[in-house]
């Protein structure tokens, strides 16, 4: 796995990653800055009168509590863009790797494994669903973990490992899914939970280094190639039918 982790890193910055490398991190960018900023301005919304429409609906006698939880939602406005690229960059990383995830996997296995048959490029809809349902998924997980992360710092624990499950998740079946149907993909991740969770523990790490994290879909992408590689094998059964078919006239 580590070996795997290294060869994922070493081939970022390669030549023929560097113009994906480039489009996938404006691609984040302009995503993180888009809901950072939408975020802090629900936020600001939320501090400049949701605490007068909170009061009118719960009484005066909620007024002490509204006022202060009022004051944490005006410094987390403040804060609302770094606190958008924290929390909100797994779940950009996950859009951003549905669109090149073909790109990546192509290089990494014509680079690593020349001999093998190359997988089959997933169907834009499909990807792209996948992607949205994972970033879906983090960002509500992430909002019912926030609280723990405000009043306890076990919270951050808690972060930590839901990243690790939903991008390991994530990462690991759009890769197989280039050799299987969805569900096989699903049933396959499912039986190599332990593995691909601690797989997901790297990018989890990769994903909390500031500016760095910005290449984590290529870094995940490639890491699930060899881990999808490693946990099948060579085997030809694993092509999708169609392509059985071609590749056996």
């Amino acid at each position: 796995m580590l070996d795997a982790a290294v060869k994922a890193l070493s081939q970022i910055l390669s030549p023929p990653m560097r113009t994906i490398l480039w489009r996938s991190i404006l691609l984040a960018l302009v995503l993180i800055t888009a809901l950072a900023v939408g975020l802090q301005r629900g936020l600001s919304w939320f501090a400049d009168y949701g605490e007068v429409w909170a009061e009118g609906m719960l009484g005066p006698n909620f007024h002490s509590t509204l006022t202060v939880l009022s004051w944490i939602v005006s410094i987390a406005a403040g804060l609302g863009v770094v606190l958008g690229g924290i929390f909100l960059m797994p779940a950009i990383t996950s859009l951003v790797a549905s669109l090149f995830v073909d790109d990546v996997a192509d290089i990494v296995e014509r680079e690593h494994y020349p001999a093998e048959q190359p997988g089959v490029a997933l169907p834009f809809a499909l990807a792209m669903t996948e992607g949205v349902k994972t970033a879906l998924l983090t960002i509500l997980v992430y909002l019912i973990a926030l609280p723990f992360v405000l009043f306890a710092g076990a919270g951050f624990i808690v972060f930590f490992i839901a990243t690790a499950w939903l991008l390991g998740r994530e990462y690991f079946e759009l890769a197989a899914m280039r050799f299987r149907s969805p569900a096989d993909a699903k049933a396959m991740r499912k039986e190599n939970a332990a593995t691909v969770f601690t797989a997901g523990l790297f990018i989890a790490a990769f994903v909390s280094i500031p500016i760095i994290n910005l290449a984590t879909p290529l870094f995940g992408m490639a890491f699930m190639v060899h881990m999808h590689k490693r946990l099948s094998g060579p085997r030809p059964e694993l092509l999708e039918p169609s392509r059985r078919q071609m590749s056996m006239r």
